[in-house]
């Protein structure tokens, strides 16, 4: 079904299922006509690949992947949508829609059920309240994903893409970053939805895959050492770590100094290799 970004059409379709937004749901839909074609070519919806999709909308974003991919997964998890979607959606052969919450899937089975010999991209236009929970969600499960490609508030990519050592960078821009590159792609603003949000957004594009994996020794310990340190970020990594972590304090400096880091240094300052010998050192 076309004309999906059409405001009209879009409410006359609502209207007729009695479908109001949710805020619970953080549900707003794009009605901006240029924007979901440009996620899906440059999310890598295109033959050989199985795009994964998080949440659907009235099936905008839907539509385009369907029109390039090999094969389209999209879970949503509004029941209310579903009648809705059989009807803008439901002409496409290659899609196949789940009623779930994301992050109760088992996303590598999910990945393998659907997509089994097909390259695997996720697109999704993410509601702002849960933007972090489900990429950690698709980072940490080390599923087979070559890309994330995301909008997201404008906000959070731009700490996303946030050189790791700057001070714009933040927990999660060194979470995300030991899985993957990030690219800010390009911006969308609040006109571009119906309803309106507050705030500008943006698309951004994680690349998977990262040297950082492959030097840490313990991950466990590399998180918990991160969120130590921004969690309390104004003071020192000695004062910090010791603190939350338990380090004595006069061994962290030795550690520190072992690794040509200034015991004055804030965790912000170091760089993604700093943060790797860091954790390694210590753990």
């Amino acid at each position: 079904m076309e004309n999906l970004t059409n405001i009209n059409v879009v409410r006359e379709i609502m209207e007729r299922h009695n479908f109001h937004f949710s805020k619970k749901l953080g549900q707003n839909f794009l009605i901006n006509p240029s924007v979901c074609p440009r996620i899906a070519e440059m999310g890598n919806a295109a033959p050989g690949y199985g795009v994964l999709e998080i949440g659907t909308g009235v099936g905008v974003l839907t539509h385009e992947l369907a029109k390039r991919a090999e094969k389209v997964c999209a879970v949503e998890v509004d029941k209310r949508l579903l009648p809705i979607l059989k009807e803008t959606v439901g002409e496409h052969k290659n899609l196949h829609i789940i009623h779930n919450d994301i992050l109760e899937c088992d996303l590598n089975e999910l990945l393998l059920q659907e997509f089994d010999g097909l390259n695997v991209a996720v697109c999704a236009n993410l509601p702002y309240y849960i933007t972090t929970p489900i990429l950690m969600y698709l980072l940490e499960s080390n599923a087979n994903i070559d890309t994330i490609t995301v909008m997201v508030q404008k906000e959070v990519a731009d700490k996303l893409e946030a050189r790791v050592g700057t001070r714009d960078a933040g927990a999660i821009t060194v979470a995300v970053n030991f899985y993957g590159t990030v690219e800010k792609l390009f911006s969308v603003s609040r006109g571009s939805f119906m309803p309106a949000p507050n705030v500008d957004s943006a698309v951004i594009q994680i690349k998977v895959g990262s040297q950082w994996r492959e030097i840490v020794n313990d991950p466990k310990h590399f998180f918990k050492m991160v969120r130590a340190g921004f969690q309390q970020r104004r003071k020192t990594l000695v004062n910090a770590l010791s603190g939350i972590m338990g380090y004595n304090k006069i061994e962290l400096a030795k550690v520190l100094k072992s690794l040509d880091i200034s015991e004055a240094a804030r965790i912000e300052a170091l760089s993604m290799e700093e943060l790797c010998h860091l954790s390694n050192s210590l753990s």
